[in-house]
């Protein structure tokens, strides 16, 4: 990384983030440095506030709480704290020079693995405006649940833990044995167990595969079981509406699923996003902080989800993975999705309401959920 700040890459300190996120009017205004009474008029945004269900949570790693107990920040609905070593060799090989780049140097502690570290990163995204993170790993890439566990006590920050399947080249050999429902019992008892709020990533590949069909089969059913909301991983958002149909077609209610990685369908007219929304499951941009060449090609995309009446169906994360970016090595950190990608959003004339329903208020609907009696 680079010391330079281009004015589309800025990073933003915690007092400008807030503002950013907080809603528009006189707080975006101030954010964008002009009196509010100069300020243009802006446009009609989401609703002020979402509404839950009677008696509708969102289950942290250490506790239930009222969703509006996190509407103080941004929830970035996808990141990563804990995966391990194995996981990456398996994804990269053990001798890809870019191993580096996600592990740290070898004579370096890796960061999801020091709990000290970690804790130090998510106070940093706690000053910086977030208010929750929702873990995105499970068993078959190595997260721990005793490590996110750690690291929110020492933190204070309220870490959402998930579960499920990752990619066909990581599903466990006993998958192939089991049926859908006695899979489904077991992710259900696991939820249970560990204290998941969600299931996901839930991994396809760019042509789903028999085992993946069947993984999603049997999240679907532990969704109906558990009320827990889900989210995926595409291959750049290929076969995104099929997964959405595996899902509808058991029952899942399409506002219950968010389609992840969707921002790696370089399609400025966002028609897939569009039909997706259309649909009322949630498109997931979540591969967000990357830079102005990566991330400028996201923000059309959702200017057309907006522009077509969907801003209530986006949101936002980072899939955070790398050594390289966290702070204690001179990266972004864990907020790099409200300091990096959420001014460029403003700076292309996104308002301050709508940057708060994707950052806060949608990402709140799409985890809260009731538990079953």
């Amino acid at each position: 990384m680079t010391g330079r700040r281009s004015s589309r890459a800025r990073v933003w300190s915690r007092r400008e983030a807030m503002r950013i996120l907080g809603l528009g009017g006189a707080g975006l205004a101030a954010a964008c440095g002009r009196p509010p009474e100069t300020a243009p008029p802006t446009r009609s945004a989401a609703p002020v506030g979402p509404s839950f269900p009677e008696g509708a949570i969102v289950r942290t790693i250490l506790e239930d709480v009222p969703p509006d107990r996190l509407a103080h920040g941004a929830v970035l609905f996808h990141e990563h704290m804990s995966l391990d070593l194995a996981f990456w060799d398996r994804l990269l090989g053990a001798e890809n020079p870019a191993r580096e780049r996600f592990i740290g140097p070898p004579d370096s502690p890796y960061f999801m693995q020091d709990a000290e570290v970690m804790a130090a990163e998510l106070e940093a995204a706690a000053r910086e405006g977030v208010a929750a993170l929702v873990d995105g790993g499970h068993d078959d890439m190595g997260r721990s649940v005793a490590f996110l566990r750690e690291v929110s006590e020492r933190s204070g920050m309220p870490i959402v833990a998930s579960g499920g399947y990752y990619t066909d080249p990581f599903h466990p050999p006993e998958l192939a044995d089991r049926s859908e429902d006695e899979i489904a019992e077991a992710l259900a008892g696991a939820a249970a167990a560990e204290r998941w709020g969600a299931f996901g990533e839930i991994g396809s590949s760019a042509e789903i595969t028999p085992s993946e069909r069947k993984a999603f089969n049997a999240v679907g059913k532990a969704h109906l079981l558990t009320n827990l909301p889900i989210f995926t991983h595409t291959a750049n958002g290929q076969a995104a509406e099929e997964q959405l149909d595996l899902f509808e077609a058991l029952g899942v209610a399409p506002g219950r699923v968010a389609i992840g990685h969707l921002g790696g369908l370089d399609d400025p007219e966002a028609a897939v996003h569009r039909r997706i929304a259309a649909r009322g499951a949630f498109v997931g941009f979540d591969r967000l902080g990357g830079g102005p060449d990566a991330d400028g090609r996201k923000v059309p995309m959702i200017q057309a989800l907006i522009a077509d009446g969907h801003v209530d169906r986006v949101l936002l994360a980072s899939d955070f993975a790398a050594a390289r970016d966290i702070q204690r090595n001179g990266g972004p950190g864990y907020a790099k999705t409200i300091t990096r990608f959420v001014p460029m959003l403003r700076e292309a004339g996104v308002t301050g309401g709508e940057i708060h329903a994707m950052t806060v208020d949608n990402p709140l609907r799409f985890l809260a959920f009731v538990p079953p009696a």
